[in-house]
């Protein structure tokens, strides 16, 4: 398992292709004439590591997608996430650094490794994230697009545990 050298202040996330399945609720959507468009899965593991992630910081949704999208992703997920900041809301879309900007001015949370950016998108989300001096962590979902990191997981669960890990070798050195 990755050494974790900064304890995380905020967690963001793409939300869609890292928290929800979308090229599969899409499959599933045309397979059903699209009636339930935008009700799409969460991948298994996103609602147990969010709930996990949230007990470490807040985890904020990033997303270039839109308010509405928000409420169903959060309904289905069976909680609220400590903010969804969208495209809609920000007037730009990633990668674009007035978005990233804008997250850090709502948060009160300087760029700093801090701040930890979870994607399955590593060549536009996770690059302008390690540009900009943040801790990323790229999920490897079966869709994603790789590339450099400073951690790398299975899943959220397994950032989850890697955050815990670290948490519990914090206190043993502590005195």
């Amino acid at each position: 398992m990755e050494r974790v050298s900064v304890r995380p202040a905020l967690f963001t996330f793409d939300i869609f292709g890292t928290v929800v399945d979308w090229r599969r609720g899409l499959a599933l959507d045309l397979a059903a004439a699209g009636h339930e468009l935008g009700h799409w899965p969460r991948f298994a593991d996103a609602e147990p590591g969010l709930r996990a992630l949230l007990t470490v910081a807040p985890c904020v949704a990033m997303t270039n997608s839109d308010r509405e999208h928000g409420v169903v992703v959060q309904r289905g997920l069976g909680f609220e996430l400590s903010a969804w900041i969208c495209a809609e809301d920000v007037g730009v879309y990633k990668p674009s650094r007035r978005f990233w900007h804008e997250v850090s001015r709502r948060r009160g949370i300087p760029f700093g490794t801090a701040w930890w950016h979870v994607s399955a998108y590593a060549d536009y989300d996770l690059e302008v994230a390690r540009e900009l001096g943040l801790s990323t962590v790229f999920v490897q979902r079966p869709h994603c697009r790789p590339g450099p990191a400073d951690h790398t997981v299975r899943d959220l669960l397994e950032l989850a545990a890697l955050v815990a890990a670290a948490a519990r070798a914090r206190d043993r050195a502590t005195p």
